[in-house]
This record gives C-alpha cells, structure tokens and sequence, in this order.
C-alpha cells in the first residue's frame, strides 16, 4: 500500500541519511498535568524514500514511532496538524461505498440472519460429536465466513456466542472444520488490525485453550498474530541468530504480548478526556488507573520473564554477576584508556589478590619478576594476566598447567576464552591456590597491577569534591533522601517483589501473606491495598528467605535475577555475591530433606555405577531424582501413576533432564551412554507430561549427533527414532528440527549408510513439510521480541515525559540483555555460505571436517591454488586460521595471500600476506576485519621447498559474537533523539517569544538530564550503552538548543547573548545574596555551566548563523542540526556567542571613554571584570578565554585609525608610566608593578592586531628616551618577554639586544685601552735603552739618506701624531679620570628622530672626554675591518647627543643628560654664558636645549636663568651658594621628564597615510592578475618593490609622509590581512596561499581626517577600483581614507 506524506515540510534528522515525519494523529489522552496531550505517528524514512521528483507518496509499511506530545510541541514542530480551533487534526474516517450502499433496513436482517446462523452452527456442531461433519454444518459456516466479510456487520460478530462456536471449531478433531474456522477468523480479521487483535485477544483468553487446540489450529491463531504485528513493529534482526521456539511456547508468548498490549490501550484510553468517561468520580477514576498500572506492569513482567526463558537469556547468563556500572555523568565522555595499552577501566567490585606471593611492582626489573615466577609457579595455582597478549586480555584468571622450553613457554587454562593459551612469564601474577587467595583490594585501589609502572585514573565520585559537586554534573544533585523513605522499599521494588508473591500457588501464596499481615499490625490485605503498601527493609528480607523454597525453577531463576533479590537478598546483605547457581539454590530444601532421613537411621538409596550415574552424580538431589525416574522406567510395565510425580518434579527442575540430553555430543566413544540415554528419552515421550520438558533448548545436542562422521550407525538409529517419535508425537519439534538444518543433516546420513535407516526416510520428509511453520516460528519469535522493544521504548518516553519511575519487574532485566547480547558464538559453518577450491572439489570438505589428520591437496601448477569462502551477509571475520603439518614437506605452503572483494570477479584487494614458517602448525591469516567482504580467496603462491601441489589441513573461521545491543542502541537513539528534539523546539519556540523563559532554561535542562542520568545508573548495564543514551539526549536536546539561543534574531541580537549582556550590567549588583540580580546571576551561572559540561570534540566548522524570524509558523528544516549536533558545535556556538557580547561591551566602553585621561586604569579593570565574568560563566576553560581575546580585538578593530593610534599610545604611555614608577621601591613601586601586571594582561589582546605596529612604534619611542634616560633594567625584558607577541617587527627586543652588543663591545673596549697603555710603556722602556746605548756617525752621504727618510717619516708621523695627539689628550689629565661607557645604536631598531641630533666631540666636549671617544672611534673601525665581519658593508660611528652622566657638584652628585653634561662642563670656564651661544656652538634644536635647561633652572638645579633685554633667550650662570634656601646633598636628578607624543598630530596622519596607500597599492597589482590570483609571498615582494623603486608615492605625498615614507615585509601583510578582512581581497578556497581580488568595494569613513595637512573637512569618499596613478607602465598605490582595520597573522 502506498500512503500520503502529509507534511514533508516538517522533517526531524534521526541520524546520517534519516528522517522522521510527523504523519496521523492516532489517539489523545490527558497528560499527568492535566494537559491533553496526542500520540502522533512519525513515518522513518531514509533520503530518497520521500519519493522520486518531490512525490509525496510512500510506503505505509515504513518504520514508525508513536510519539506522544503536547500542544506546544505539536505547535513548535508541526503547526500544520493544528486546526483553526487549535485542536489536532484526527484521521479523516470515509464512508465506504459499502456502508452506504446498506440502508438500515436491510442491514437490520443481516444482523438477524447472523444470530440465527450463529445458533445454527451451535446447535449443529454439538449434534455431530465424535462422527464426520455433516454438510449443512459446513454449509451455515461457510454462509457465516461470508457474512463475516461484510464490515457493516462486524459488531454482530462481536457477540460471545460467536467466540464459543469458533472455541468448538478449533478444537474440533476433524480437520475441514478448524479449516472452517481459520476461514471465518481471517473474514473477520481482513478489516482492519483493531478487530483482528480483538479476536485473537478474545481467542487467547479463554480458557485452556491451550488444550483444545492441535497444531494446525494454533498455527493459524499465530499466523494471523504474525500478520497483525507484522506493520505494527518492522524491525529487523539480520545476522543475530534466534533460539528455536517451540510452537506452545510461541502460543503463550502471543497470549502475554496480546494481554500487555490490552492493557496498555485500556491504560491510554482511561487516560482520554474527562467527557468521554463515565459519569465516575476522579477518586474511582484514580483507583481504576492504579489497578490497570498494577495489572499492567504485573503482565508485562510476566512476558518479559517468559521472553527471557524463550530467548535463553538466563542460562546464559545464570552464572554471572552483573556489573554494577561506574556512578559517573553519562554526558561526559569517559576515558577509554587509563594508559598506553591499558583497556577501559570497569568498575569492579573488588578484586582478588594473593597473601603469599608477590605481585610485579615489586622487583626493579621484568627479567628478575620473570625469573620469581618460574621458580615458584606450581601446577594447579590460579594466575592472572597482567598484560593483554593476543586472545588473552589483561585482568583474566586461569589455572596453570604446565611450561616447556618453547616461546611462550607457559600453558594456562584460562577462563575467559575456556582453552588453553600459552603466555610468556613476565606476563603473569601469582594467585596461588584457593586458600591464597583473599577478595580484600577495591577495585580503585588495585589500578597498578596490570601493567608495571602505570597507575590506572578512575574518575572520582562528585561526592568527594564538595566545593565544585554544583559544577562537577550538568544537573543538580537530587536531595537526600527522607530517613523514613530509606527505611522502606520503592514502589517499583515492592512491585517486584509483589510480582513473586502473585506467582505463588494457594497455599504457599496465603503463607506469604500471613507474613505480610503479621508485620502490618492485622490489616486485611486486598489487591489495591496490596498494591500501596509500604514495606520495611527488614520485612523485605525476611519475604526474601522465604520465596526460594516456594518458587518452581523458572521462578526461581527470575528471583536471583531479579534486583530487589540483589540488594536486599540474604547473599547481598552477607556480602556474598547473589548469584548462586540454580541447583545449589533448589538443594538446600531436599538436603535438609535428606539429612532428616540419615538422622532418622534411613538408608540412603543404593545406585549402581552405570555411566548414567556418573553423569548425573554432579547435579545433586534433581539428579537422584532423574536416576529414580529411570529406575521406574526401567523396571517391567512402568506405572503412569509412578512416573508422574518424577515428571512434574523435572518440570520444576530440568537441569538433570537437560545435562542426559547434552550428552548426545559427546565423543563416540561414549556410545553406551549414547544408547541408554536414547532409550530413557523414547520413553519419556509416550509420557504427555514430559512433551511440557524444555526439549527444544537441548536439540543442537542432537543435531550434532547426527551431523558427527564418527556417530555409531546404532546410535544413529536410535537417534533417528527417537526424533521421529518425538516430531510425530509434537510437530513443534519437527519444526525445530527444521530451524536446525536436520533435513540436510538426514540426507547426508542416508548417504553415507546408504540408506539403511529406518524411518529416516520419513523423518526427513516430515522435517521438510515444516518449513512453511518454521518460516513463521521464525517471523512470530522476531515480532514478539521487536514488540516487546518498542513497548520497553514507550515506557521509557512515558518516564521522560511524565517523571514518574518505572515499575515494571524485570524491566533492568530485559535491558540487560539487550544490551548485553545473545551468548552465542557464529562458528564456522554459519560464517560461510560455500567453500569452492582451485581443484580436487571432492576433498573440499576435508578443509572444515575438524580432523587433523585429513586434508584438502591440491593439483595443478605452482601458485595456481586457492581456496574460496562465500561469506553469510554481515559477517565480519574475527579471525581466519589456516590449519597446516610441518611433516608435509614440500606439500606445506610458504606464502599465502589473501584478497577480499564484492564477487569471484572483482578480487582485487588484497587483505593480508603471510609467510609460513616450516614450523608452524596454526596460520592466521585475518584478524578483526572491519568491513564485509562477500567474497574471500586464500591464494598459496608458493610451497616449502619449491613444492609444487599443497596441502591443507583445515580451515577455521570465527565470526563475530553477535548481540541485540546494535539493534536496541538504534531504536533507543531513535526514540531518544525524537522526543528531545522535538522538545527542543518547543522550548526555543518559547524562548524566541519571550527572551526571559531562558532563565527557566536551566531548570527545565536539569530535569531532563538528571532524569536520564538516574534512568542510566537504575537500568543500563554498562557504560557503553549508557554513554550511547547520554551522548544522544545531550545532541538532540542541548545541540539545538544551543543553536537556536545562540543564533541572532531580525535585530541580530541572539537570546543567550541578550542575557550575558543583563548579567554583565547587574554583576556588581549581585554581590548583594539577597537582591533580585543574586538570584538572576545565579540561573544564568547554572545555564552556563549546564550548556559547556560536555567538553569539545573534533567535528566540521558549521556555516555561520543565520538571522531567524520571529515568526511561530515557519518552517523547521532540522537538517543542518545532523551536522552541528556535536559537542564541539556546542562550545563552538556558545563561544561565539560569549565572543559577541564582549565585543559589543568592549566597543561600548572604548566609543565612551577612549579621550579620557584614565582610559588605560579603566579599560584593565573593565577587561578583569569581563575575565572574572568568563571565568563564573564558563569556567576556566580556553575556549572561553579566547573568546573573550577575540571580542576584546573586535571591539578594537572597529575603532578608526586615529583613535586606534590614540589607544596604542595610550596603553604605550601607561606602561612606561609604570615602569619608571617602579623604579621608586617600596610599597608604591609594589603598586605600580600590580599595575603594570595588570596592563600587560591586556595589552596582550593587541597581538596579531594591526594595531600592534602603531602600538610597537609609539612602545619603542618611550622605551628609547627610558633606557638612554635611566637606563636598562630586568623589568624591561620581563615586559618584552609577556607582551613580546605584540610587536610585529620585534624592534624593542632588537633594541634591547643592541644595548647587549653595546656592552660587549665596552668590555672589549676596556682591553683594547689596556693593550694600548701597554703598547705605550713598551715603546717608552724601547726609547731609554736606544738614547742610553746609542753612538754618532760623521758620513756625509749617509746623513744624506738619513735626511730623506726622516722628512718622509715626518711628513708620516705629521698625520699620525695628531691622531695620537687626540687620541692621548686625556693622557696628561692631571685631575681624576672620568669612567665614560660608549652605547652604539642602530637606526634600524632605534627610532629616527632619536639620534638625528650629531655632536661634534672636538668643539663640544673636554679634552679629557675626547681623548676616549676617539679611541674607541678607532677600536670600533678595526673591529670592522675583521675578516669575520666583512661580509656586509662597514659601519661607522656617528656621536649624538643622547646618553646620561653623573656630575659632581659640591656634595651633590647630579644625574643628568648628555647635553645638560656638556653645558654644566661648559660652565666650568666661564661665569655666565647666554642661551644664544649655546644654540650656536651645539647646534641643538631651542625645542631640545631649552628641555635640557629647564630641570637645570628649576629648585633643585645649580643654575639660574636670567633674562636680559639685550640676550635673547637669557644667560645662565652657577647659583651662588649664599642663594641657597636649605643645604643639599646627595642624589639629585634633573634628567628632563619624558616627552610624550599625540596619536593626532602629523606622525600619526602620516602612518594612516601610509597604510592607506599600500592597500590602493596591493589592490591594484592584485587586480592586474584577475581571478588567478598571486601567491601572498610573490605579492609581500611585488609591492615592496614598487614601493622601493617606482615614483610611488608622489613626491608630495612623500615629503608629507615624514618617516612614514619606509616600508617593510609587516607593514604589507598587515595591510593584507586588513584587506582580506574587508572582503576586498579573498583567498582560493583549494590554495589558501593564493590571493586574488575579490570585488569592487567602496570604503567611506564618516569620520575620517583630512589626508592634506593643510586641508580642512573629512576626504571625499575613494574606492579601490577606480583612482589610477600610472608612471613609467608600472602600476602603484593609490590613495585611501580608510580607518577601519582587521586582524592579521
């Protein structure tokens, strides 16, 4: 059939590919608040199961969930389905044209035509007992068949009469009438599903039906169940193998599901509008709900126990504890590892450990533990393994063997895997025997030991952190609960408990009740009394100890399942573990039993040593039991009242029954038992009580009889009519055996007896005409289990919907198995389809016969051979082995390589290659494939030796182990991620309405999340499911949640930033615990803290936010939410929101209060409080810090330049501010440091900001006049080293460096003059002993020559006496010597304007000052001339005025600049001097003198200034000391105070200017290289050298430019960066390297300053594209007034 999809436009994303749609209303109720509420069915449907081309039509048999929801939700998420009224909109019910065809009258004889028809068929069904049909009585039911199939009509056939007679014809023995039946139900049946659930209910209830139906008649019962529930549930269990459920099993499974599901509707429709009740008071209606709850949950704890049983869940799982899973947040994300190579971390309750051996930390190395080991490890001792060694995982047990000299050398049986394993030493640790062994060390105390040296980290309770448990958990913390309450069972544990005491037959069950009444002070006891009670702890327990002697096996075996057995039982309560086994928990009655026999002087009773004995002397009382029943069968005409009683005691406990049939698959060689086995079953079958024996749970047993090539042909023969009496006494069981292969398993027997088995023949003919019923069984176990999910699904969205707990028994249970799994292993013939090889087909099946000593050989060229498996669909090899013989030789294969692929064709990949070691016996060729492969081929490319043909022994494939927890984990995420999406959108509906329901946000989460956190830890097993339902409901509900407050709405303000923004401006308020603004700041701090818990995880960057509308009715396409539902999109989207809201309040307060002289105080302490807020909100986490970095540079970046500039000039001048106030000491200079810390924090935001080249140039300006005024000190590079990042072309760091170089130089300096001075006194001690040992010579001619070469060396030693003239002036200094250090400093890093100013040593300074300065003029021109040092161009000394000295000055010393040192000196010599002159001979600027006199004049300077009319500018003299107002000693320091600069004058224009024109600049080179673009490396030099070497810019823009005329490397890419974040240039999303222009863009600056220094009013508005400046072909920069700037990199 194909149905409408109504309302495609509203869709829910479930998963990759995977959609919901809301479909029908399918009925309505009032919710627990009072509130009607509507179940609507959402279609699942996949992308492109819409239909083709937009179609609207789909399948109607497409998966579904029912969804209850309310009206908001409904009006959230599909608007469309409320009427004008506001009211849902129902299914529309058309009238058939066949119920208008039938008027009244007409319809009114039918009606009376089919009650007289009905009596008619009573009457003659009773009349024909015991003999052959007649016809009329086919005749009137055919009539009836036929009216049946009128729908009109179907309420007549609701009449309990029709019931009975359909009782009768079922259960009639002659065949045409069941067939009768079966052809009236289905009549009935065909209308609609309600009606034929009816029926079947109906059907189900009666009594013993059981017993009046045969086969076919129950077969047709199930078939119409199997079509009812086939569109209900659609669930699919493809690749998981069910158990064999036998037809009566079936039949009662149905009864259970077909009551539960009556139940339920009975429970909803109660639940309808008040109006459509009877006129019953809301006390009656409430006592009726709280019986149908009771019935409810009684029944369905009956179903699941009896689907338990079904499935085999208990006694796979009978003999192990349940893990009791970490009580830790299921939101967040656990860690899967507490070390390398550690596995996942469980939470164990203890773990056992040795008193006398000792474990692996203790020895310093693995050789000496290993050697420990193998001298002390004895046969039998229990192990446990340390390290995970290939099947063998860390933290298994086992038992020793034995050990040889081979690698490994040690065999252990292990538990887990239930072989042998061999293991190195070093791996294991000592348990010793049992009597060693002691259960004292905790789980979290034991992390160590598994592997050496690394400590395990469990995570701790929240609990043990009182101090952040608020923040520790997305939810609040549940109140202790009431000591009264604790003292008492819950509800749901009650019921549980409940649930046995129903299950008790009379007399045990008015035992139980007297109990309860003698605890309960006498009180009568009825079932809704019952239902209320509240019951003690200790009440409970004494009800524990009494229900296991009461309970049959089955019961028994739900009870120590059971939780309330396991919390309040007498095992848990004593500390031992609850889970006894079965036969241990039935023994303890019959063994008290016996041991009042033995005390009574009874003799035990004799059996003799028969193999049947020794198999059942294990199994205790049951097994005497059995070995007396087969004592009665035995001896001569068995009594069925002697048989009776030991069959209905096997009914209650079968074990012994199922331990004789398991036998059946024992070796061969145990044929005697074999036989009497056989014997003992062919006689039980002619019992009716033993067809109710579980035999179906035994038949692999017999299947592997059957199908094993060394079965004795007796045996076989035996088995073979013992199945065929078995299968014609029960046709379930034929059925059975077809589910289990055995007509194959028949056919191969006869062909390999030849056919000389009796009955086999028919046996297997009667197997094959069950395969119609085994294809039902089959479809009937699948539907019944998927409905029994989906039911379990509904309870648990009632739970999250109505907060009221689970009181269902067994239903952590059923979860548990689910989640854990079927127990059963794929082995290898349910691996594989076929195994087809390269040759000699006929021995193919030598390769999975599991013999050894056989094998497949092959014929045919070297490398030419192959074996082929044709894999089942879905199978994943765990692991593929090869079986060879090193005593094959030559035969043995070397290489094998394997390939995978989709057919025989397409075997192209290859999977693995393995070279055979000649002794080896077991290859693995694949281990742990994560995909499927259809087809794999094992290809032997090469022999030992050089062989030719090969031989293989056999081949084994493991396939994986496989489990419903796939099956339940997608259903439950379905269900999960539906209802908590579509929740989502109703709360963002009311939040987009009215902003301030997101302070109910924080509530509202809590209780979902703490209702999911408590469901996890009361019913999920194990972390994994619970981390699959925690991560689920955190993307379905807080993703979109997150989304949606974060996303800006029509006046681009999101409702999570609207309250941060609230929070910001009441924070200060809200220090006050009793305002309003305490408690708002409160929810927010809650919401915040919620919404980060779970912390970020990879996943694609999502599109940025798009405005929403306000709208209610709009369209909700959820799908990029399939995307951003990611923790990590949480953070992302919160982030940016956070980012936002400081990027509004930074821009706010800097357009506010960026003139203010205070700016730079208030600004460091607005960004603290806004740290301070980031920290409450969000924690300390660095997302949210760099948030808050990034909205900070926001707020910058939308500064103009000029009041940029002004900022960085401002932080530049706060800094040296307080660093030179630090300088003072003391609790001040402390100030001034926290100050300075504060500052630096701040400043940090500049980095990667274009403001960080103004911000570097105005630093390195104050930093110059700070280290050649005061000098250097450590705080300087402790600033740099913090704030180092934001200086682009890192000239303050140079400049330190420089200061480094300088004092090097110094000292070498210092050397240089000592070799000098040496040099000196060497010459003069040279002089003295020539003039004293010196003689005349009177030769004319030779006095001749003498005279030449003296003028020569005169004319020589002219020049360089005057170099040593100036070079030694200072030599006959007669006072003290002045220590004089010389700092060399570079323009490159020193600023220009700094050391413009020359000086002039021989017409400035003193003689005893010169004479230094030239030496050191001549050191640094020979330290140049090094070979070292010659690789770049000779640099040369040039004096400036800069620098500092320290003056004496009568007691005074005073600390003074260089040119205040010079005109103090100048002093020296004269009384007075005038300004003027000093103006001429320094040749200083009036701006720069009159600074340096200015502190010289002041108080504490020793000069005055006095003006005279004829002087311009004054004349300075000493101050007399009779001037003196007060004696003066010590330090004084007139050092002129530092100047500092405006971002507003004409340096700050000319930076604008020039930023300005390298963006006209790079826009036009980029532009002439179109859409190709240019590499932005090609582009940095492309500019840079037009900059260099084009007439660009203009020579009057140059000469306006100043120094901002130079340009480097970051000067263009912060341009760049400005420009790409305009949008003016973009980068190639493939290359991000290549940059291109992107489009014409106008930038017009409201505010912009004038770029002419003589021109007034802001600049016309320039583009890019449209001014040109051509000269000499080459394109360059234009002119911009842009002020606005974006971060770079």
């Amino acid at each position: 059939m194909v149905g409408e999809l109504r309302y495609r436009e509203f869709r829910v994303p479930l998963g990759p590919g995977l959609h919901a749609y809301p479909d029908e209303l399918i009925r309505q109720r009032v919710g627990h608040d009072g509130h009607p509420e509507y179940q609507i069915r959402w279609l699942i449907l996949r992308r492109g199961d819409e239909g083709e081309g937009g179609s609207s039509q789909v399948d109607c048999k497409a998966e579904h969930i029912l969804l209850w929801m309310s009206n908001d939700e409904i009006y959230a998420n599909c608007h469309k389905m409320l009427g004008e009224d506001g009211q849902v909109i129902g299914p529309s019910q058309e009238i058939t044209g066949e119920a208008g065809a039938l008027d009244k009258s007409v319809l009114g004889e039918m009606e009376t035509d089919v009650k007289s028809l009905i009596q008619r068929a009573l009457r003659q069904l009773e009349e024909c007992v015991g003999t052959i049909p007649p016809a009329p009585l086919l005749h009137t039911v055919h009539v009836l068949s036929a009216y049946a199939s009128i729908e009109p009509l179907t309420g007549v056939f609701k009449d309990p009469r029709v019931l009975d007679l359909l009782m009768h014809m079922l259960s009639s023995p002659d065949y045409q009438i069941r067939w009768s039946a079966g052809r009236m139900i289905q009549a009935l049946a065909s209308h609609d599903a309600g009606t034929r659930t009816q029926i079947l209910l109906s059907l189900s209830q009666q009594e013993a039906i059981e017993k009046h139906l045969d086969f076919d008649s129950r077969c047709a019962l199930l078939a119409l169940f199997a079509q009812a529930t086939l569109s209900e549930h659609p669930m699919s269990f493809e690749g998981i193998q069910l158990p064999q459920v036998p037809g009566r099993l079936l039949f009662s499974l149905v009864k259970r599901y077909l009551h539960v599901t009556s139940l339920l509707d009975q429970l909803n429709d109660s639940a309808a509008e008040p109006g459509a009740q009877n006129n019953s008071g809301p006390e009656e209606l409430s006592g009726e709900r709280d019986r149908l709850e009771l019935e409810f949950s009684m029944a369905m704890g009956t179903l699941i126990s009896e689907l338990v049983q079904a499935m085999r869940w208990d006694w796979a799982l009978s003999r192990q504890r349940p893990l009791a899973r970490s009580s830790c947040s299921i939101f967040q994300p656990q860690l899967a590892e507490a070390g390398p190579g550690l596995p996942p971390t469980r939470a164990q309750p203890s773990i056992r450990r040795s008193r006398r051996f000792r474990p692996r930390s203790e020895f310093a190395s693995g050789n000496t533990y290993a050697l420990y080991v193998r001298e002390t490890l004895q046969a039998g001792m229990r192990v446990r393994m340390l390290d995970d060694y290939e099947e063998v995982s860390a933290g298994d047990e086992g038992e020793f063997r034995q050990s040889n000299n081979g690698m490994p050398p040690v065999q252990v049986l292990w538990e887990s895997t239930g072989r042998t394993y061999w293991v190195h030493w070093h791996m294991l640790e000592i348990l010793g025997f049992e009597e060693d062994i002691e259960d004292v060390v905790e789980a979290n105390e034991y992390q160590g030991a598994v592997v050496s040296g690394a400590l395990g980290v469990a995570l701790p309770s929240w609990r043990w952190k009182p101090m952040t448990e608020l923040y520790a958990v997305p939810y609040v913390l549940p109140e202790d609960e009431d000591a009264e309450e604790s003292e008492h069972l819950t509800q749901a544990e009650w019921w549980e408990l409940l649930f046995f005491i129903k299950k008790l037959d009379g007399p045990d069950h008015q035992e139980v009740l007297q109990i309860l009444q003698e605890n309960l002070d006498g009180e009568i006891l009825d079932d809704e009394i019952l239902a209320e009670l509240a019951v003690p702890m200790e009440l409970a327990q004494d009800l524990l100890l009494a229900l296991p002697q009461r309970l049959d096996d089955s019961a028994l075996r739900d009870l120590l399942n059971c939780r309330v057995y396991r919390k309040y039982g007498p095992e848990a309560l004593a500390g031992h573990p609850a889970y006894p086994t079965l036969l241990e928990a039935q023994a303890q009655p019959q063994e008290s039993a016996g041991a009042a026999r033995v005390e009574g002087k009874e003799p035990p009773a004799q059996y003799p040593d028969t193999p049947l004995w020794r198999l059942l002397v294990d199994c205790g009382p049951p097994g005497r039991t059995f070995l007396d029943l087969e004592r009665a069968l035995s001896s001569e005409g068995p009594q069925e009242t002697e048989i009776k009683p030991f069959l209905l005691q096997l009914q209650r406990q079968p074990q012994p029954f199922l331990i004789l049939m398991q036998s059946l698959a024992t070796p061969a060689a145990n044929k005697p038992l074999h036989l009497t086995v056989l014997r003992i079953l062919m006689q039980l079958v002619d019992f009716p009580e033993a067809l109710l024996l579980p035999w179906h749970e035994a038949m692999d047993a017999c299947m592997a009889c059957l199908r094993s090539p060394d079965t004795d042909r007796e045996v076989l023969q035996e088995l073979i009519f013992f199945l065929h009496r078995l299968a014609s006494v029960s046709r379930d069981y034929a059925v059975v055996l077809n589910q289990l292969g055995a007509r194959d398993a028949i056919s191969k027997a006869l062909e390999k007896h030849l056919g000389k088995l009796e009955l086999a023949q028919e046996l297997r003919d009667m197997v094959f005409k069950c395969e119609k019923h085994a294809h039902l069984y089959r479809k009937l176990t699948t539907n019944i289990l998927g409905g029994c999910i989906q039911m379990v699904l509904g309870q648990i969205e009632d739970h999250r919907r109505t907060h009221r707990p689970i009181n269902i028994p067994f239903f952590d249970v059923f979860l548990r198995y689910l989640c854990q799994g079927s127990s059963m292993e794929v082995k290898e013939d349910k691996c594989w389809e076929k195994v087809e090889v390269s040759s000699n087909p006929h021995r193919a099946s030598k390769l999975t016969d599991r013999n050894p000593k056989t094998y497949w050989e092959s014929s045919g060229s070297a490398g030419s051979h192959y074996i082929t498996l044709h894999m089942h669909q879905g199978i994943l090899i765990r692991q593929l082995t090869l079986l060879v013989a090193g005593e094959d030789s030559s035969y043995m294969p070397a290489r094998v390589v394997v390939f995978g692929g989709d057919s025989t064709n397409s075997l192209n990949t290859e999977l693995n290659s393995v070279n055979v070691m000649p002794s080896a016996s077991r290859v693995i060729l694949l281990e742990n494939l994560t995909r499927f492969w259809p087809i794999i081929q094992i290809r032997i490319k090469r022999c030992q030796q050089g062989g030719i043909d090969t031989r293989i022994r056999g081949l084994e494939v493991l396939g994986p182990k496989p489990t419903f927890w796939p099956v339940f984990r997608e259903q439950l995420c379905r269900h999960t991620r539906l209802f908590y999406m579509v929740r989502a959108q109703a709360w963002s509906q009311d939040i987009a309405e009215d902003r301030r329901s997101l302070l109910h946000l924080s509530s509202r989460l809590n209780g979902a999340l703490r209702q999911e956190q408590n469901f996890a830890d009361r019913f999920l097993p194990d972390d994994e499911a619970a981390q699959a339902l925690g991560k689920t409901c955190w993307e379905a509900l807080v993703s979109p949640l997150v989304q949606n407050i974060t996303s800006p709405d029509e006046d681009g303000i999101s409702p999570l930033g609207w309250l941060l923004d609230q929070y910001l401006e009441c924070r200060e308020a809200a220090h006050n615990p009793q305002s309003r603004a305490a408690a708002f700041s409160s929810r927010v701090r809650r919401l915040t803290h919620l919404l980060v818990h779970v912390e970020p995880c990879e996943a694609p960057l999502p599109a940025a936010a798009a405005p929403r509308t306000k709208s209610r009715n709009r369209s909700h396409d959820w799908s990029s939410l399939a995307t951003r539902g990611l923790p990590s999109s949480i953070v992302r989207n919160l982030t940016r929101c956070w980012q936002a809201v400081v990027e509004e309040q930074v821009n706010n307060f800097l357009t506010s209060h960026w003139r203010d002289d205070d700016f730079v105080p208030r600004y460091c302490e607005h960004f603290h409080n806004l740290q301070k807020s980031s920290s409450e909100l969000f924690g300390p986490r660095a997302a949210f810090l760099l948030a808050l970095q990034n909205g900070c540079a926001g707020g910058l970046l939308k500064l103009p330049f000029l009041k940029a500039a002004h900022v960085s000039e401002q932080f530049a001048r706060h800094i040296d501010q307080r660093i030179q106030g630090s300088r003072i000491g003391g609790a001040r200079g402390m100030e001034m440091l926290a100050q300075l810390q504060r500052c630096l924090e701040t400043v940090l935001i500049f980095s990667g900001l274009e403001i960080a080249t103004t911000f570097e140039h105005y630093y390195q300006h104050y930093m110059a006049d700070r280290l050649l005024g005061v000098g250097s000190s450590w705080l300087e590079g402790a600033v740099l080293e913090q704030i180092g990042p934001c200086f682009p072309n890192r000239l303050p760091q140079q400049m330190l460096q420089s200061l480094s170089t300088s004092e090097e130089l110094q000292r070498q300096f210092h050397v240089y003059q000592l070799q000098r001075l040496d040099q000196e006194l060497l010459k003069l001690e040279d002089t003295e002993k020539k003039i004293q040992g010196g003689h005349e010579t009177s030769d004319k001619e030779h006095k001749g020559e003498k005279a030449e070469e003296a003028e020569g060396a005169v004319v020589t030693n002219v020049v360089e006496e005057e170099e040593e003239e100036e070079e030694n002036e200072d030599l006959y200094y007669e006072g003290a010597m002045p220590e004089v250090s010389v700092l060399v400093l570079s323009p490159r890093c020193w600023p220009i304007a700094s050391i413009c100013h020359t000086l002039n040593p021989r017409t400035c300074l003193p003689s005893y000052l010169r004479g230094t300065l030239n030496r050191y003029s001549n050191f640094y021109s020979k330290s140049q001339s090094y070979p070292a040092l010659e690789q770049g161009p000779k640099r040369r000394l040039q004096w400036t005025w800069l620098g500092r000295a320290e003056l004496q000055f009568g007691d005074q010393t005073l600390h003074v600049s260089t040119v205040q040192m010079w005109l103090l000196l100048y002093l020296n010599d004269l009384q007075a001097v005038s300004v003027e002159s000093l103006l001429a001979l320094s040749g200083l600027s009036p701006d720069m003198l009159n600074q340096a006199i200015t502190p010289l004049t002041s108080l504490r300077g020793p000069l005055d200034l006095r003006e005279e009319n004829d002087v311009p500018g004054g004349v300075l003299k000493i101050r007399d000391a009779s001037e003196e107002p007060r004696p003066r000693r010590g330090n004084v320091w007139l050092i002129p105070p530092q100047v500092y600069l405006k971002a507003e004058d004409e340096e700050g224009r000319n930076l604008e200017k020039r930023r300005n024109l390298l963006n006209c600049l790079i826009v036009r080179i980029l532009k002439a290289h179109g859409d190709k673009g240019l590499h932005i490396d090609q582009l940095v030099c492309r500019v840079l050298d037009a900059w260099q070497k084009g007439p660009c810019p203009p020579r009057g823009l140059v000469s306006s430019l100043g120094r901002g005329s130079a340009c480097n490397s970051t000067d263009v890419l912060s341009c760049i960066l400005h420009l790409l974040g305009k949008g003016t240039v973009r980068r190639h999303d493939d290359q991000p390297q290549m940059l291109s222009y992107a489009v014409p863009m106008t930038v017009m600056e409201p505010h912009t300053e004038s770029l002419n220094p003589g021109s007034s009013g802001p600049n016309p508005p320039l583009t890019f594209h449209t001014l040109q400046i051509r000269s000499r072909g080459v394109p360059y920069a234009s002119c911009t007034g842009t002020q606005s700037f974006s971060t770079f990199r």
